[in-house]
């Protein structure tokens, strides 16, 4: 039986070739060819630049890059104060791993709570405006200088406030800041207070100077 079917794989294996035949060719054949990719782009890119298209592309991208840097994206869910109320915002965190200086000396072991103040004080006053409220800026550029504060906006034109009143101002992008403290009302300003920092929103009712919100605790208080 083993010899039998020794003899049928045998006789298989070698009639397997000459069962594979050659049936020739039929139909036309075409050589393949696929078109050269940097060879289109280069000529779409030409056919753009003789008709214009590249010099308005870049024109209209300058525009919107210069108007998104002069105004950028206003705030969501910032409205103007009503009523003055103040918190205070502790800034202090837990290590959650040992801290090292450069020398491998030990700074903070794991589980100790830095308060960042201790070391690096706030040396100027966060005042958060409204730029497109005349009010607002007017009241901020009166109650602060140069040297104590710094002006930073929730909406509005930076480049036409600074070149109006001469001052630098800044921009709180993507709200990173007013959602940090828990601002929800302009204007509102920030300053140390001890080993804290005091949050107040100040109502402009009654001209109320930079220097009682943060002498005085006016309004509601709090930690929050």
């Amino acid at each position: 039986m083993k010899l039998r079917t020794i003899l049928i794989v045998a006789m298989t294996c070698v009639s397997l070739p000459a069962a594979a035949r050659d049936y020739g060719q039929h139909g036309e054949m075409f050589p393949i060819a696929e078109p050269d990719l940097l060879l289109m782009i280069e000529q779409r890119l030409r056919k753009m630049e003789a008709s214009g298209q590249i010099d308005a592309f870049n024109r209209d991208l300058a525009d919107r890059t210069t108007q998104a840097a002069r105004r950028p994206k206003p705030v969501a869910g910032i409205t103007r104060t009503q009523e003055t109320r103040s918190w205070t915002f502790d800034p202090s965190i837990t290590t959650d791993r040992d801290i090292h200086d450069h020398k491998g000396q030990l700074i903070f072991a794991a589980g100790t709570r830095v308060n960042p103040l201790d070391t690096v004080p706030l040396r100027h006053s966060l005042v958060f405006l409204d730029g497109d409220d005349p009010e607002q800026v007017k009241w901020g550029l009166e109650s602060t200088t140069q040297t104590n504060a710094l002006l930073v906006l929730t909406s509005g034109d930076v480049f036409d406030r600074m070149k109006s009143a001469q001052r630098r101002f800044y921009f709180d992008q993507g709200g990173q800041l007013t959602a940090k403290f828990g601002i929800r009302h302009v204007p509102a300003v920030v300053h140390q207070d001890g080993s804290v920092l005091r949050v107040v929103e100040v109502a402009l009712r009654g001209a109320v100077a930079l220097s009682e919100t943060g002498a005085s605790t006016a309004g509601q208080e709090g930690n929050r």
